[in-house]
């Protein structure tokens, strides 16, 4: 079994912050994969709102903490010790400040690089939890930086944003199944289509060119029939000169 946890604050004002972009990526795989919400849409469990369900053959609660960003650990330690689970058992998807805009990466354990929300679960649970790193970009002047993550996504950015959360979806089973590189290389594969692109276009190319030449008749070869018949007619045109 696995604990996915989708960080953010909770509250209407906050919903489309970059911010909260752990909480979009969670709602994205309860929608798509039809996650079980809580039967009684009023109670939160862990101080959460929680859903379960399925991702492959693996048993996957799924929580978004409601105690603010800060004190997100508190939640995630109440879940972990009521399933008994380890921390590695733990998938915290989150928003990351110093990973470009559009990126995904993830990993086991690490620093907090300043996130107040993975800095509580640390503090909770230790690090060793696994965590899923979508970038939201810096703005490149740290006295800009609060603005920029309790911000909301600006509109050249929802597409691209919602490509990420779409990618986190649709292979967060590999997460679920404990396998984080076939995760990573699946949501890379999704994100950057065009990278697969030009080997494609130049196998296809190679297939063409050789049927091609089996096709067409060969034309560097002077002994075939078709040169020596010209060459006969040459010499006789030249004879009757």
């Amino acid at each position: 079994m696995k604990l996915f946890v989708g960080l953010g604050n909770p509250g209407g004002k906050y919903e489309n912050h970059r911010h909260n972009i752990g909480f979009m990526a969670v709602d994205e795989i309860v929608r798509r994969h039809n996650f079980l919400p809580e039967a009684d849409a009023g109670k939160k469990r862990w101080q959460s709102l929680t859903h379960e369900g399925r991702l492959g053959s693996e048993k996957v609660v799924i929580i978004k903490p409601q105690t603010f960003m800060n004190e997100s650990g508190r939640a995630v330690g109440e879940a972990m010790r009521f399933f008994k689970l380890a921390p590695e058992d733990v998938v915290v998807f989150y928003d990351e400040l110093d990973l470009a805009f559009g990126k995904i990466k993830a990993k086991l354990g690490g620093g907090s690089a300043g996130h107040n929300g993975i800095k509580s679960i640390a503090t909770h649970i230790g690090p060793d939890f696994e965590r899923v790193r979508m970038g939201i970009g810096h703005p490149g002047d740290k006295a800009r930086v609060h603005g920029h993550v309790l911000g909301d996504f600006a509109k050249s950015e929802l597409m691209e944003r919602d490509d990420m959360i779409n990618a986190v979806a649709a292979e967060a089973h590999w997460m679920a199944e404990g396998d984080r590189a076939r995760f990573t290389t699946e949501v890379a594969r999704k994100l950057n289509p065009a990278d697969q692109k030009p080997r494609a276009k130049a196998v296809t190319d190679e297939k063409t060119a050789i049927q091609k030449n089996k096709n067409e008749p060969d034309t560097q070869n002077k002994s075939g029939p078709m040169a020596s018949a010209l060459q006969a007619l040459a010499n006789k045109l030249k004879g009757d000169n």
